[in-house]
């Protein structure tokens, strides 16, 4: 499989890592549209949340569990935090490996665009 995200999982390109258990990695984003960008995905291969099936009810549990553990460790729980998972192209999905962005430090806007 030549995903990107499965790749990073594996360990065979490096990113920074930030959270990492049995079933998600958490790594910084190479292209950060916030000044905390963290991308956190779940070890298990699913391209799109149209993917998610009810055994994965935990799975999606445990990412969310995680963006707020690293939100909550990185200082920015208290002021706010943005988690945006995109489906599809239009949506601006370009990995399709599930994933949530956990963006933080900034005022967001709204709508987002």
């Amino acid at each position: 499989m030549s995903c990107l995200f499965c790749r990073i999982i594996d360990k065979e390109i490096p990113s920074k890592i930030i959270y990492e258990n049995e079933q998600v990695l958490a790594f910084e984003d190479t292209n950060p549209q916030a000044p905390t960008h963290i991308l956190v995905v779940p070890k298990k291969h699913i391209s799109t949340s149209l993917e998610i099936s009810g055994g994965d009810n935990e799975l999606i549990g445990l990412m969310f569990q995680a963006a707020n553990k690293i939100a909550k460790d990185r200082g920015v729980a208290e002021r706010g935090f943005r988690l945006v998972m995109n489906c599809n192209q239009e949506a601006g999905q370009t990995v399709f490996h599930i994933h949530l962005h956990l963006l933080a430090g900034r005022r967001m806007s709204w709508p987002p665009g």
